[in-house]
C-alpha cells in the first residue's frame, strides 16, 4: 500500500509569548521570556510563585458568557487556536468532505482548574452533593476535540491522546497516520493545557519538578545551564491543520511544511525520571528517522524537550550525541521552553509549530537564559544559546517526553513537489 503524503496547511496558537502565530514567532525569534509572577491566584504561600501564563486574554473576546460557563480554560485555548488555524488554512467547508475531516487533540490533564474549583466548593459546603451540571463535561480531557468538531461539523475520527507531556505530539502522529493510510483527508490536531492553578503549582511543587527562582522568574527556565532547577509551568494551546497532499493541492492551499516521519518509544525506567542514559530518547529519534526514510545527516535542527530539569536535559543531550554521532556538532539544538515554559500536553504542538516556522523562515529560535556552562554537556554542541541564528533549515525534528516514560518525535521538512 502506498502511503499518502501529509502536509501542514494551517497554524494557530495562543501562548505565553503571543496570542497568535505572528506574535508567537516574534517572541521566539527575539528570545522573549513568558515567565512572570502568577496573576490568576495568590501564590505567595507556594514554593513557586511564577509561571508562563497566557497574557491579555479575555474569553469574552471569543465566546459569549453562556459558552464561557461551559468551557474550561484548556478547551477555550483549544478553540481559539483552532479558529486561527482554520482561517489560516482558508477552508471552504462547502467544498470539503466533513466525514473525512477529523479532530485529534492532545491534553495531558484537561480541566484541572474546573476539577479544583468544584471539589473546593463541595468541601466548603454542608456535605450535601451539589455540583455544577457542567462539571464533568468541562473537566474531561476529551471534550476539546468534541467542541471543535461540533462547531465546524467535522465528522471524521475524533479523540484525545493522553501521554503526559508527549500528548500533542502523539495527536499529531495519530493524525498523520490516519491521513497516510487514506482514512482522512484533513485533520485538526494539536494540544492545549491550563494547569496554572493552585492544584497544578502545588502538585508539581510536591514533585520537586518546578523551578523556585522566585527572585528572577523571567530567567527561571534555564535548559542546559548549570544552575537549572526545574521547569516553569505554562498555559496555552496550538493547532495544526494536516492535509493529504493531493487534497491540499486540489484546493490551492498554501503549504507550510511536510510531515515526513515520526517515532514512539518508552523509557520503561521510572514514573517521572528519564532513563539516565537517554535510552528512550535515543530509540524514539531512531524510530522517527527510520519512519521518515532519511539519514541523521539530513536533520538541520532539533527542538528538544529541554525542560530545564537537572536529569532530563542531560539524558536528552546524551541521546542526541549517540544517535547523531559527528553530525551532532553540525546541528542546531534549542529548547523553546526557555521562553514559553512547559505547556505539558500542549508542549508538542507549540514546539512542532516552532519547527515548522524555523523551516519556513530559515531561522533557529534560541535557548535563552544561559549564563553558566555545565561540564556535564559537550560544549561543542550548538545549543543556540541566547540569540536566534540564521541557518537553512530543510528538516527539523521535535522531541517531547512525558511522565510515565512516554517519548514521541515528529519530523518536518520543507515542502517540495
Amino acid at each position: 500500500m502506498e502511503m499518502k503524503r501529509v502536509v501542514v496547511t494551517g497554524l494557530g496558537a495562543i501562548t505565553p509569548i503571543g496570542n497568535n502565530i505572528k506574535e508567537y514567532w516574534n517572541g521566539l525569534s527575539n528570545g522573549i521570556s513568558g515567565a512572570d509572577t502568577i496573576t490568576q491566584f495568590d501564590a505567595s504561600k507556594f514554593k513557586t510563585q511564577f509561571a508562563c501564563e497566557v497574557k491579555n486574554y479575555d474569553p469574552l473576546n471569543f465566546f459569549d458568557r453562556k459558552e464561557v460557563r461551559k468551557l474550561d480554560l484548556y478547551a477555550q485555548y483549544a478553540m481559539v487556536a483552532t479558529d486561527e488555524a482554520i482561517e489560516d488554512a482558508n477552508i471552504d467547508f462547502e467544498k470539503v468532505n466533513r466525514d473525512r475531516f477529523g479532530v485529534i487533540w492532545g491534553a495531558g490533564i484537561g480541566g484541572l482548574k474546573t476539577f479544583q474549583e468544584e471539589c473546593l466548593a463541595f468541601g466548603s459546603g454542608d456535605g450535601t452533593p451539589r455540583f455544577n451540571p457542567f462539571f464533568i463535561p468541562k473537566m474531561i480531557a476529551d471534550i476539546a476535540p468534541g467542541h471543535i468538531s461540533i462547531k465546524y461539523g467535522l465528522r471524521g475520527p475524533n479523540f484525545t491522546t493522553v501521554s503526559a507531556c508527549a500528548s500533542s505530539t502523539n495527536a499529531i502522529i495519530d493524525a498523520t497516520t490516519y491521513i497516510r493510510l487514506g482514512k482522512m483527508d484533513m485533520c485538526v490536531t494539536g494540544g492545549s493545557e491550563a494547569a496554572v492553578c493552585e492544584a497544578g503549582i502545588g502538585g508539581f511543587n510536591a514533585l520537586h519538578a518546578l523551578s523556585k527562582r522566585n527572585d528572577d522568574p523571567k530567567t527561571a527556565s534555564r535548559p542546559f545551564d548549570v544552575d537549572r532547577d526545574g521547569f516553569v509551568l505554562g498555559d496555552g494551546g496550538a493547532t495544526l491543520i494536516l492535509e493529504e497532499l493531493e487534497h491540499a493541492k486540489a484546493r490551492g492551499a498554501k503549504i507550510y511544511a511536510e510531515v515526513i516521519g515520526s517515532g514512539l518509544s518508552a523509557d520503561a525506567h521510572h514514573m517521572t525520571a528519564p532513563h539516565p542514559e537517554g535510552l528512550g530518547a535515543k530509540n524514539v529519534m531512531i524510530n522517527a528517522l527510520e519512519d521518515a526514510g532519511i539519514q541523521t545527516t539530513d536533520i538541520d535542527y532539533i527542538n528538544v524537550h529541554g525542560t530545564s530539569t537537572p536529569l532530563g536535559d542531560i539524558a536528552e543531550a546524551k541521546a542526541i550525541k549517540e544517535v547523531f554521532g559527528e553530525h551532532a556538532y553540525n546541528l542546531n539544538i534549542s529548547s523553546t521552553k526557555s521562553m514559553t515554559g512547559h505547556l505539558l500536553g500542549a508542549a508538542g504542538a507549540i514546539e512542532a509549530i516552532a519547527c515548522i516556522l524555523a523551516v519556513q523562515n530559515d531561522l533557529i529560535p534560541p535557548t535563552i537564559n544561559h549564563f553558566n556552562d555545565d561540564s556535564e554537556f559537550d560544549q561543542k554542541l550548538n545549543f543556540t544559546f541566547n540569540k536566534a541564528q540564521n541557518k537553512t533549515v530543510n528538516v527539523a525534528l521535535s522531541n517531547t517526553f512525558g511522565f510515565g516514560g512516554h517519548n514521541a518525535s515528529a519530523i518536518f521538512k520543507k515542502y517540495s513537489a
